[in-house]
């Protein structure tokens, strides 16, 4: 393609709606618009970009048998009601009427759509596995759409789906899809790590998230770069770290003592000279609209993923002010576990063991010494703690660092959520029905785009791997109005077509600075400079990642391009 004749309009300065670094550089090198909140148009850089990931992704994809479908992003509610997602996704889902007042949606995700396919049509054990993929456009009503392409309403999801007899055909379609993942973000250049993960509204008992490290993310993972290991914070387990003081000895009894306005962890620190860890923090919370106790070291924080899950609740709320009086006769900062008779009491394992410790009295402005766990109150004891930075890793004590991350693919073992509500059934082979078993797996395509500008950029702009950048070459003629340039770039464009590589030909009538501005903006990886040189019969390559420049003989130019490309993966 000839530049002059593109809309690729790149900008000098940073946007200042923009704060993270790849939104900067997608408005500068003239990728994308903006058209509201969170909805963006794709520009032919963008375009091109997203174009080769999708094909990296089909490839994988067709490569474990996956067969390539779309479906309608139009839903009925039907659908959605059957699985009990209807209500469980809220105000995410966008919803809207026909005509006829019938309740339709915008998919998120298409679980409810495949099984309906599959109820229909699948009769027979001899049908299965099947693996089953589209590319589609997905929306979310996100609350708060912010950096870009990161946080949108409209975006570009690879979503498969599988369907197998057994658990054992199960474990094999998702370790095919861990494998696809690693090659897709291999093929497109990433740096990523694979973290175990929580299954949130997708249902199921196992999933991994795929992730790449950036301050731009919102997830949070807590990994231990001793062993390995890695799982977003949501999910993760460790080793807490000691107490800070050491539990007094003996075998006493709760004793109440006055605490004058003193609601907090922190207060109570302060006003007895004791740690935080030597605390327990009491907190009403409500799921599905049973309340529940939670009791976890003053030091630690709750994981509300890790209690929803422990309760199979839709819903997990801390409970209301007057909630709590109502149960308690007390307000929050003066609750304890001691004399609670109407509520489950639920406790973090690290609780497991300690004598002694102080807790809310259940009175305003009084708590308790010398309480102890199994002792002076029973709690059923679970992980419900959410891990912290210097936490012992669980494999190998290692100490945890808990860093940012920003997800671009979620693999799930759904089991029989889906199959089991939508009634799909199968014919074994002894001729009784059996439920198929099933996973979903998903790639957010433009999500691979943004992080590889997160990871690969510098002071004049995006250092994209070639297999995703829009073009591989840009050929550049320091001044297209001299013949021998033109007619040597002419030559090399035509030879790179030829070749089969994609080239961009700087035909324009702009300065040798501004072009090279702007090749270094767009993230193109290599230019070939037609310049003085040519007396010599030389050009001049350049990397755009290593910044490193040489003198190639004219007629091996194409041929040097080429062995990069196919050898460095950046």
């Amino acid at each position: 393609m000839r530049w002059s004749t593109l809309f690729i309009p790149t900008l000098r300065e940073h946007s200042a709606e923009a704060e993270v670094i790849s939104h900067q550089l997608l408005l500068r090198g003239g990728y994308i618009r903006q058209l509201s909140a969170g909805i963006y148009s794709y520009l032919l850089l963008a375009q091109r970009s997203l174009l080769k990931i999708q094909q990296i992704v089909r490839e994988e994809m067709n490569a474990i048998g996956g067969q390539e479908m779309l479906l309608p992003a139009l839903n009925p509610a039907e659908v959605w009601q059957e699985s009990g997602r209807w209500e469980i996704m809220g105000d995410n889902m966008f919803r809207l009427k026909d005509r006829f007042g019938r309740d339709l949606c915008l998919g998120m995700t298409h679980e409810e759509v495949v099984t309906s396919i599959a109820r229909g049509e699948l009769r027979s054990y001899k049908q299965l596995p099947q693996i089953w993929y589209q590319i589609q456009t997905k929306f979310r009503d996100e609350p708060r759409p912010k950096s870009g392409l990161l946080r949108v309403r409209q975006f570009i999801m690879k979503d498969s789906y599988t369907f197998d007899l057994d658990a054992a055909g199960l474990d094999l379609a998702y370790q095919k899809h861990y494998d696809a993942y690693r090659h897709i973000f291999d093929r497109c250049g990433l740096e990523y790590m694979i973290v175990e993960a929580h299954s949130g509204a997708m249902g199921g008992s196992q999933s991994h998230e795929f992730v790449v490290r950036s301050d731009a993310g919102e997830d949070f993972i807590a990994r231990c770069a001793a062993c390995g290991y890695a799982a977003n914070l949501e999910k993760a387990v460790s080793r807490p770290a000691a107490p800070a003081l050491l539990d007094p000895e003996g075998d006493y009894t709760p004793e109440e003592f006055h605490t004058p306005n003193l609601k907090t962890i922190a207060d109570i620190a302060a006003f007895t000279k004791l740690p935080e860890s030597s605390q327990m923090k009491s907190l009403v919370m409500v799921a599905d609209g049973i309340p529940v106790l939670v009791m976890l070291r003053g030091d630690h924080q709750l994981s509300e993923t890790k209690l929803q899950g422990l309760l199979h609740a839709t819903d997990v709320r801390p409970a209301h002010p007057q909630e709590i009086i109502d149960l308690f006769g007390a307000s929050a900062g003066s609750l304890g576990p001691v004399g609670v008779k109407n509520l489950r009491i639920l406790a973090d394992l690290a609780l497991q063991r300690r004598r002694n410790m102080i807790s809310g009295a259940n009175r305003d402005d009084y708590h308790l010494k010398n309480v102890t766990p199994g002792e002076d109150f029973n709690p059923e004891y679970f992980d419900l703690r959410q891990v912290a930075a210097g936490d012992a890793c669980v494999n190998c004590g290692g100490a945890l660092e808990i860093v940012k991350a920003i997800e671009i693919g979620h693999i799930f073992k759904l089991g029989y959520k889906y199959s089991e509500s939508m009634g799909l059934r199968v014919l074994g082979e002894d001729g009784k029905e059996i439920t198929p078993i099933m996973g979903s797996y998903g790639i957010g395509i433009e999500r691979i785009l943004t992080c590889a500008i997160e990871l690969y950029n510098d002071k004049d702009g995006m250092v994209l791997p070639p297999p995703i950048a829009p073009f591989s070459v840009v050929i550049t003629p320091v001044n297209y109005a001299d013949s021998l340039q033109r007619e040597t770039a002419d030559l090399l464009y035509a030879q790179c077509v030829k070749a089969g590589i994609d080239a961009l030909l700087d035909d324009r009538d702009e300065r040798p600075g501004v072009k090279f501005k702007d090749a270094d903006l767009i993230g193109i990886p290599y230019r070939i400079t037609v310049g003085k040189k040519l007396r010599d019969a030389k050009v001049e390559f350049s990397s755009r990642r290593t910044r490193i420049s040489e003198d190639v003989q004219l007629h091996e130019a194409v041929d040097h391009l080429r062995r990069r490309i196919s050898g460095i993966a950046l």
